[in-house]
């Protein structure tokens, strides 16, 4: 499915409707170029959850979590740019995070990719002048809930 997001307000309602479909469980893989919207789109479904305060880029910290009642349900906002190898993940300990969690991953590629994952919506974006376009796909968990 090909989403046009022209302009932020277009990313902000698009992050709000992941926002209304996601359930503890479920990963959301961003994936696109550098500037292409991922942690825009983080930023947006984080706050569709409830979150007023600032929402930091993980780029450095590569995990940050947000729990209730700051948000709906626990979140873990993943951004893997800085690992060498998915190994690197055990290490994190992702798995510790994700129980009970909706995972927002940037960057998946790096830390092994989740698309294999049932509950995996997968959302690829790309520059299209001067907005974005996301080209969404979604695991068997996603039927009937595509946003």
């Amino acid at each position: 499915m090909l989403i046009a997001l022209p302009d932020l307000a277009a990313m902000n309602g698009y992050g709000a409707r992941i926002a209304a479909q996601i359930r503890p469980g479920d990963v959301v893989a961003l994936t696109g170029g550098l500037g292409a919207g991922k942690t825009t789109l983080a930023r947006a479904v984080i706050a569709a959850l409830g979150h007023t305060g600032d929402v930091p880029s993980p780029t450095f910290t590569i995990i940050e979590t947000y729990d209730p009642p700051a948000v709906r349900l626990p979140l873990v906002h993943a951004d893997f740019y800085r690992l060498q190898a998915p190994a690197e993940v055990e290490e994190l300990g992702l798995d510790d995070y994700r129980e009970g969690a909706v995972l927002l991953a940037e960057w998946p590629d790096h830390a092994g990719g989740f698309a294999h994952e049932a509950a995996c919506l997968s959302v690829t974006l790309e520059i299209a002048g001067n907005g974005r376009e996301a080209i969404v796909e979604g695991g068997k968990d996603w039927v009937g809930r595509m946003p």
